[in-house]
């Protein structure tokens, strides 16, 4: 099984929309391991963006995610990045399909309700960022055999 970092962003977070994208992950059958509803600092935000530091939209992402509470969240399950990053919708609103969270969710490209990692390298470099290993919960849910071979 495969984990993954995702972030319910402070545009879906102000608009009430925690409970629709957690409830999209577990309908789909990934498994919540970790979760925190938080106000993220400027310096949480700079390593977390790190990569696109120089760029010119850098200091707007900061701006953004430091500007209200996100969720931050870390979900497992088979091929959980590439699944996860299918179900989140290409990262404009306006190129993302319907039944995607994006897609239906948002409509601005600076507004587009979830952050999820691109890769599992990523994925393993963000959730060290959000999470300590002791904070992560190991657990199988019952309803894993119906769901897996």
């Amino acid at each position: 099984m495969e984990r993954t970092f995702v972030a319910i962003k402070p545009d879906a977070v102000q608009r009430g929309l925690i409970g629709e994208v957690i409830d999209r992950f577990e309908q789909r059958g990934f498994k919540l391991v970790g979760m925190k509803f938080m106000k993220v600092s400027n310096e949480l935000a700079e390593k977390h963006y790190g990569e696109h530091k120089g760029k010119p939209f850098f200091g707007g992402l900061v701006s953004f995610i430091t500007s209200a509470p996100i969720v931050a969240m870390v979900w497992e399950g088979k091929d959980a990045v590439d699944n996860i990053r299918k179900m989140m919708g290409k990262t404009n609103p306006k190129d993302a399909d319907t039944g995607t969270i994006r897609g239906d969710l948002a409509i601005d490209i600076g507004r587009n309700a979830v952050h999820g990692s691109d890769s599992v390298e990523s994925a393993k470099r963000e959730i060290s960022i959000f999470f300590k290993e002791e904070e992560l919960v190991n657990w199988e849910p019952e309803i894993h055999k119906w769901i897996y071979e």
